[in-house]
């Protein structure tokens, strides 16, 4: 039983107060699928004796948060990073926050959050602990309310929400021919790919690089944009020496071209014109985002919002991208990013995961939760009637996790 915490401010009169707050752990035991040595670039790829190949990369367990008021209404936030770690950060540091508090104080429940973990916290581990409990407070108050998210956030900007398609990992020329192909004619209007070859790679991984570009952007036409990933796994030298090389297939976007906090070095590619630049999934808080847009460093912000510090922070950094004119698509697929992609002007289209076998680990949310939404179309839906976020729990999987408490 977590106790209560020493905050002794007043409480609404007939306010609902938080009696319970739960962080577990689920731990895929089921089939996966065989995972290439190389399907993108990585951070590591830089270090010559690492050998660190994609599997080191996978991912296996996903982090849910439960926040449950007195008369049994429960928000459910999520993540998807070091979740054995982040559910320790919950149960001991922010949970004790939460108890007792009225679930609608979302923004002082933030800063005390984030505030009391400061000394140790501010970014990462830390932080997504405070965007899972975030989010599930967002839920919890649409739930309460009886509205959608969205709707909190101020309501329907589309009709419905474009996506793009979000796998084309690096595979043999046919295999990567054919999975776009099969992209365009499901009506995606976008497709990213990751690139496989990096510094290391030379001359040589630079020609193959550029052939899959030109392969996918053959295959897709010009009448479907697309983008390419190279997921921190290039240095800056190497990324402008590929920038040329990239320029004639008029990407959409170039995506994590150098690590996370190499702020310069996003702002020297996007200084080049050649190619619209994109990062921030790495990225935490609106300070993190306020340095990105005061370097100039990006044309496309794209924080992930079970990292960035919820849907609290996810929406202040969309407000302060909208007054730079920046476009917002935020990392991954997932309800939470739906939410604030329908209800916002400056976020054009969203990530899309197509469902698949679990393979890296991306895909797990289609296996523990219901509600995710479908592409049709290269589009998903939000339904005005479905109160909160929208997902539950799915018991169709259960027998292939399991749950750490």
């Amino acid at each position: 039983m977590t106790e209560k915490t020493n905050d002794m401010r007043d409480i609404r009169p007939g306010a609902r107060r938080i009696a319970r707050v739960s962080a577990k752990v689920f731990e895929w035991h089921g089939d996966t699928a065989p995972l290439p040595n190389r399907i993108a670039t990585k951070a590591t790829d830089i270090l010559a004796l690492d050998g660190a190949e994609m599997g080191g990369f996978a991912f296996y367990a996903w982090l849910v948060v439960e926040i449950e008021t007195e008369d049994g209404a429960i928000g459910i936030g999520n993540a998807a990073l070091s979740p054995h770690v982040t559910k320790a950060v919950v149960d001991r540091y922010l949970a004790p926050i939460l108890m007792g508090a009225d679930p609608f104080d979302v923004e002082y429940l933030w800063q005390s959050m984030y505030r009391r973990t400061m000394a140790f916290g501010r970014k990462g581990i830390a932080m997504i602990a405070i965007s899972a409990v975030d989010i599930a407070l967002w839920d919890l108050m649409g739930k309460l309310v009886d509205l959608p998210v969205f709707r909190l956030l101020g309501g329907r900007m589309k009709a419905a929400i474009p996506v793009y398609a979000s796998k084309l990992y690096h595979q043999p020329p046919e295999d990567l021919a054919e999975e776009a192909r099969r992209y365009k004619n499901e009506g995606y209007g976008a497709v990213k790919m990751r690139l496989g070859y990096g510094p290391a790679d030379g001359a040589l991984g630079m020609r193959l690089n550029q052939e899959s570009v030109s392969l996918v952007r053959e295959v897709v036409g010009t009448d479907v944009d697309v983008m390419v990933d190279a997921y921190m796994g290039w240095s800056l030298e190497y990324a402008l020496a590929m920038l040329p090389r990239l320029e004639p297939y008029r990407l959409r976007w170039l995506e994590e071209a150098v690590i996370a906090d190499d702020i310069a070095g996003y702002a020297a590619l996007r200084k080049t014109g050649r190619v619209p630049i994109a990062g921030g999934e790495h990225e935490h808080t609106l300070y993190g985002f306020r340095q990105l847009l005061d370097a100039g460093a990006l044309d496309y912000i794209q924080f992930d919002t079970n990292r960035v510090g919820g849907i609290s922070q996810a929406r202040k950094i969309i407000a302060m991208a909208e007054a730079f004119s920046i476009p917002v698509v935020p990392h991954a697929g997932q309800m939470h990013n739906y939410h604030l992609t329908m209800s916002s002007v400056i976020c054009p289209i969203a990530e899309y995961f197509p469902p698949h076998p679990v393979e890296v680990g991306n895909e797990l949310f289609w296996y523990l939760f219901d509600g995710e939404p479908q592409a049709e179309g290269g589009v998903v839906q939000l339904d005005d009637g479905m109160p909160g976020l929208g997902l539950t729990l799915s018991a169709r999987h259960a027998e292939d996790f399991r749950v750490i408490e």
